[in-house]
């Protein structure tokens, strides 16, 4: 009889170097393929309003759709590719084509019905009132005298 080790780690130490394999084969493909649902953005406070900035370069503003909601807003559209481009053979081409869409949920509750919308150059920009009760307002406050407890 013949004596046989037993190694309880040889079995998890596989499974872990294959799980290395397919994670490091998945990330390889994942850089080749182009994701449109990436809107860069800048979202900073100026006070009394919220100001949100998306980079959408080569968006008509037509295909741009923005919905705002008291606590969050979404902004879809769709990057076309002219016609006359879609027959030619391109070598390399990385430029993402089709829809786009992304939702922020909102640090402060906002009027949605007062927001107002501005794309120049590729730049949208939405500027959002806050509601009453978020601004930061500064309220003077008396002290009222103090009143002595006779015993």
């Amino acid at each position: 009889m013949s004596l046989v080790r037993f190694y309880p780690l040889s079995d998890v130490n596989g499974l872990h170097r294959q799980m290395n394999r397919l994670f490091d084969e998945l990330s390889n493909t994942w850089e080749q393929v182009p994701t449109i649902g990436n809107i860069p953005l800048e979202l900073f406070d100026n006070g009394d309003t919220l100001v949100l900035k998306a980079v959408l370069p080569g968006v008509n503003k037509d295909d741009i759709d923005i919905s705002v909601s008291r606590q969050n807003l979404k902004i879809a559209g769709e990057y076309h590719q002219n016609v006359a481009e879609k027959e030619n053979n391109y070598f390399i081409s990385e430029f993402n084509y089709g829809k786009f869409e992304r939702t922020i949920n909102l640090p402060f509750p906002i009027k949605n019905t007062e927001v107002v919308a501005d794309y120049n150059d590729g730049i949208l920009t939405l500027t959002l009132p806050k509601v009453e009760e978020v601004k930061n307002k500064v309220v003077k406050v008396s002290l009222n005298p103090v009143k002595s407890i006779d015993n």
